[in-house]
């Protein structure tokens, strides 16, 4: 048996679904597409039952975009459903669930943030509302728990609507009549979070408010990060594994093509976790020491700020800005997304209209927003004050890439054909981020890093090992050494760097260590490496979501602007 769990986006229905199904929940990809979904299973009588949370739909007759589709699509796999609707917007919820009512299978509505309807003086009659829609209707409160006894109860009273089917039109004349009917308004002074909530969306207090936001994440992150990297991660590292590491090195005789490959370069004497590219020093302590602590630290400030409400609104506040870049407001989600991982960054253009609209920001994530794993290794070498580094240097790099992602973004919305449409959303209120939909988030996300990331380092780092040992990388380094030399003042070894920077960004900026590089060579490779070549993994899913001819299209701006801005920094620095 399936539940399905369908309603708009920000009703809850992810809170009600963890509620449900507690942590065991399994995240998957609809067959044949890469549109992900959450489900997992609960107790129903004497069986256990699948529950699915199915992607948020604000329409099943005319789904705008590929989510909405699949929506529809898993509606028909369904045998039970629970329509999570917003209480707070009855009228426009409705429509959904009359639309549901339409398909003849057993329906069961959960009225949630009854809550936040009470708080502002919304009475709704529900068994008036009930009688009228002719299926059971629970009032909730999905992150206290309220309601979701008699939600699970009331399943086994579902009933299959026998409404007929009818137009758009007839759906809002029911919708009115309805709502005229249960629904009654009683005056009341906002609370301070709803006058907060209007502030972030005025230009006047919102900007101020964006920077804050924003401030406090970068340092955040960075300082969850840098706390595990320092009290945990390299602890593990140097006093349990290097030990381990030591007597293999012994036994291999300290040397060797096997030395090499598990072990890697001794320096001084000594294994050196950034430095010795071993499979089982570097290929293991980059990944887990020193991007891990920040992957999970960005997911998790992502994850908050998206449980809280405000995400949207800052979509809101930055829709003239991403106009001006052939986007509109919700794009910004990719964008945040992309300084994470830049796979999911591009998935999530899927939100976006049209191809005109995915091209620009599958590009401009592409080129100008480093992943959580390459902006670890950015802090770890260009800000180390041990190379005459700090973070006047880190803020180069990162002005370069904002900068190349205005410009970029101007261009293309000047060049590429077409209009970027308004931005139609809906803003939630803001809540208090409920912990364990928070914290299931942030585990598939770290999962999902944990297996990419591991086995493309690992391989990676045996490639590179094994390239060397042939001498390829030395006929490569002659060939580009006038580019490397000439136009961006870097030995020509460090196209070493760029070509394994096709495997994973992070592990390039590993090689980078292991060169005598001035902190002005390290400004300049750090910011060519972020806006090269994307990992395989990114190119992959740009081929999949804006076809080879976008993606090619992508790469010859990325290969233009790359080598641009590293031969305008080589100059100016």
């Amino acid at each position: 048996m399936n539940i399905l769990l369908v309603g708009h986006p920000n009703v809850g229905k992810s809170v009600i679904f963890t509620q449900l199904t507690g942590v065991n929940v399994i995240a998957s990809n609809y067959p044949g597409t890469t549109v992900g979904f959450t489900e997992g299973e609960m107790r129903f009588g004497e069986q256990t039952v699948k529950v699915i949370d199915v992607p948020g739909t604000y329409s099943l007759s005319t789904p705008s975009s590929k989510a909405e589709e699949i929506a529809r699509k898993m509606l028909e796999e369904g045998d039970l459903i629970i329509n999570v609707i917003d209480a707070t917007r009855l009228e426009r919820n409705l429509h959904l669930t009359l639309e549901l009512l339409e398909h003849r299978k057993p329906v069961v509505v959960a009225l949630n943030m009854w809550d936040d309807a009470q708080h502002k003086g919304i009475i709704i009659d529900v068994q008036k509302l009930q009688g009228l829609l002719g299926v059971p209707v629970i009032p909730t409160v999905a992150i206290t728990g309220e309601g979701l006894k008699a939600l699970k109860e009331s399943l086994a009273n579902a009933v299959v609507p026998l409404h007929a089917p009818c137009t758009d039109e007839q759906r809002w004349v029911e919708i009115g009549r309805i709502t005229e009917s249960v629904q009654s308004l009683h005056h009341r002074h906002h609370t301070f979070w709803e006058w907060f909530g209007d502030c972030c969306v005025r230009r006047s207090s919102g900007i101020p408010i964006a920077v804050i936001v924003l401030l406090s994440s970068f340092y955040g992150i960075r300082f969850i990060g840098e706390s595990i990297t320092t009290y945990l991660a390299e602890p593990v590292f140097d006093h349990l594994w290097k030990p381990l590491l030591k007597i293999i090195s012994v036994a291999l005789g300290g040397e060797g093509f096997i030395h090499q490959i598990l072990i890697g370069k001794l320096i001084g004497g000594e294994i050196d976790f950034v430095q010795s590219f071993g499979l089982l020093t570097t290929g293991l302590f980059v990944p887990l020491a020193m991007v891990f602590p920040f992957v999970f630290a960005f997911y998790l400030w992502l994850g908050i700020l998206e449980d809280i409400g405000y995400l949207p609104r800052l979509a809101v506040l930055l829709d003239r800005l991403m106009h001006k870049l052939g986007l509109h407001g919700w794009a910004i989600i990719p964008n945040l997304l992309g300084l994470g991982c830049n796979v999911p960054a591009i998935l999530a253009t899927r939100i976006l209209e049209d191809r005109r609209e995915r091209l620009i920001a599958c590009t401009l994530v592409s080129i100008a927003l480093p992943c959580a794993a390459l902006q670890a290794m950015i802090w770890a070498l260009v800000g180390n004050p041990v190379k005459g580094g700090g973070i006047g240097h880190v803020l180069i790099v990162y002005g370069v890439l904002f900068i190349s992602w205005l410009l970029i973004g101007w261009l293309l919305a000047k060049i590429l054909p077409g209009t970027s449409p308004e931005l139609l959303m809906e803003i939630p209120p803001y809540r208090k981020p409920y912990w364990p939909t928070v914290l299931r988030n942030l585990r598939l996300r770290v999962m999902g890093f944990l297996r990419e990331a591991i086995p493309i380092v690992l391989i990676g780092v045996l490639a590179v090992n094994i390239l060397y040992w042939l001498k390829v990388f030395d006929v490569l380094a002659l060939i580009t050494a006038p580019i490397m030399t000439k136009l961006l003042g870097l030995p020509k070894e460090a196209i070493v760097a760029v070509a394994v920077g096709f495997l994973r960004k992070d592990m390039a900026m590993g090689l980078l260590a292991t060169m005598d590089l001035t902190i002005k060579q390290l400004v300049v490779a750090s910011t060519v490496l972020a806006m090269f070549f994307p990992c395989i993994a990114t190119f992959i899913v740009l081929i999949k979501e804006i076809g080879w001819r976008g993606m090619a299209f992508s790469v010859m701006v990325m290969i233009i602007f790359s080598m641009l801005a590293g031969g305008i920094l080589n100059l100016v620095l």
